[in-house]
């Protein structure tokens, strides 16, 4: 049985200081891999796109919005797996293994566990919880593979989604299917937590999770968003 393409879909905007290093040690991991493709759904105004012409990927001028972004992303595509992964965050060696695997024994969409680049007890401990299938669990930062065909099925993310576009996906696959937790563990940037306080970011999520719950607009969770996070 011929293995099935994966799409690795990257959304940016403005990530010149970032970029060259995840795209170098992502290339790194799927050297040996067949049937993988890097697309980047580009949606910067600095110099991440010229950063990006010099990697053999593929790159997608978009408008801004990480639903807008990823559905471009998708639309490019060629893979019969769709993999989203956020700029600063690396999968597991065996990522490409662990994916395949997963579809194979009938799986239709999963993420990783999840662990910071930050060694602090407190990053320790949120990695750690992603290893629970509860929503308050979940992010983006743990990146998402979907078969295309339940991709196209709940229609993709949900472009009016401006903030929280993960969890929306997430609630609407799993009206579908179960969303697989794979053992293995992405690592992501804590850059965010070193900018705003290891505390005060955490309890602003949960701030932002509870608006989300509650049924806020989304205008209300981006005015607090960008009020509080840096």
């Amino acid at each position: 049985m011929d293995k099935q393409t994966i799409s690795i879909i990257i959304p940016t905007c403005n990530e010149e200081s970032f970029i060259a290093c995840t795209i170098q040690k992502l290339l790194a991991l799927t050297d040996r891999s067949e049937e993988v493709e890097i697309i980047v759904s580009d949606a910067s105004t600095d110099k991440t796109a010229d950063i990006l012409s010099t990697f053999p990927v593929t790159l997608c001028k978009s408008s801004k919005g990480r639903a807008i972004q990823m559905n471009s992303g998708a639309r490019h595509a060629n893979g019969d797996i769709l993999y989203f992964l956020h700029a600063d965050t690396l999968p597991p060696e065996t990522f490409i293994d662990d994916i395949r695997s997963a579809i194979a024994s009938g799986k239709e969409a999963g993420c990783f566990r999840m662990h910071f680049d930050d060694d602090h007890p407190l990053m320790s401990l949120f990695g750690w919880f992603t290893q629970f299938p509860l929503m308050i669990c979940r992010g983006g930062d743990q990146s998402l593979f979907i078969t295309r065909e339940l991709f196209t099925k709940i229609g993709g993310f949900d472009e009016t989604r401006l903030i929280m576009e993960d969890y929306d996906i997430i609630s609407r696959i799993e009206k579908v299917t179960p969303l697989h937790i794979l053992e293995t563990e992405v690592t992501t940037s804590a850059r965010k937590y070193h900018r705003n306080g290891i505390i005060p970011l955490q309890l602003s999520f949960g701030t932002i999770h509870l608006m989300y719950a509650l049924g806020f607009t989304q205008e209300s969770i981006i005015k607090y968003y960008r009020e509080n996070i840096v």
